[in-house]
């Protein structure tokens, strides 16, 4: 897949989640809610090669999911220390459901409460087919 359809795809599912705004750069596509960034799609970041997704999960869980599967996972610069894992969107075609897992979770974990609550409640009323 190109990395203009990867982007796209990424920025599709994060835009269908509440308050989300969007923020293009040259080799980067960043997502947020008032004003918090929860995940980025990164094309060759300062030169590291990879296509790769930026996400927030639950403490501890970006050194399992690199432990368990180091070929598709890694350390993002900078925010892996602060709870964040890379996922490697250029290793084989990605699992869009994995994908969406974490895209949902990162927001869930950065939203404010309320909103989180409200996201949660909707998944719940009406889950994804």
């Amino acid at each position: 897949m190109k990395t203009t359809a990867l982007r796209e795809r990424i920025a599709k599912i994060c835009l269908e989640l509440p308050e989300t705004e969007r923020e293009d750069g040259h080799d980067y596509c960043g997502f947020r809610v008032r004003k918090k960034n929860f995940a980025y799609f990164l094309n060759n970041h300062h030169g590291d090669g990879i296509i790769g997704l930026w996400c927030k999960v639950l403490p501890g869980d970006n050194k399992a999911l690199i432990d368990a599967d180091p070929r598709r996972f890694y350390m993002p610069a900078y925010v892996g220390s602060r709870g964040w894992v890379g996922l490697r969107l250029d290793a084989g075609e990605p699992d869009w459901e994995e994908v969406r897992e974490l895209l949902v979770g990162s927001y869930l974990l950065i939203a404010p409460k309320r909103l989180a609550d409200a996201m949660r409640k909707s998944e719940t009323a009406s889950p994804r087919v």
